[in-house]
């Protein structure tokens, strides 16, 4: 049975989460990518919304720098 949580070793715990929410930000700035894209190609009205989603997820990517593991471009 796996430990729980709370069992597990505090830099361990600090490493996960720092993991988990570096995973979240390429996730979160990929998807504005996609979208930004969509609005582009017409897919969706355009209100200004593609410059803001790509500044969007270039602020999340420098937010979860980290030059072991670059989020990269949708």
């Amino acid at each position: 049975m796996s430990p729980g949580w709370n069992e597990l070793p505090e830099p361990l715990q600090v490493l996960l989460a720092q993991l988990a929410m570096r995973r979240a930000a390429c996730t979160i700035a990929g998807q504005a990518e996609q979208l930004a894209g969509a609005i582009e190609q017409g897919g969706l009205q355009d209100l200004g919304g593609a410059e803001a989603l790509r500044l969007l997820a270039a602020l999340v990517r420098l937010a979860a720098r980290d030059p072991l593991a670059p989020c990269g471009r949708a």
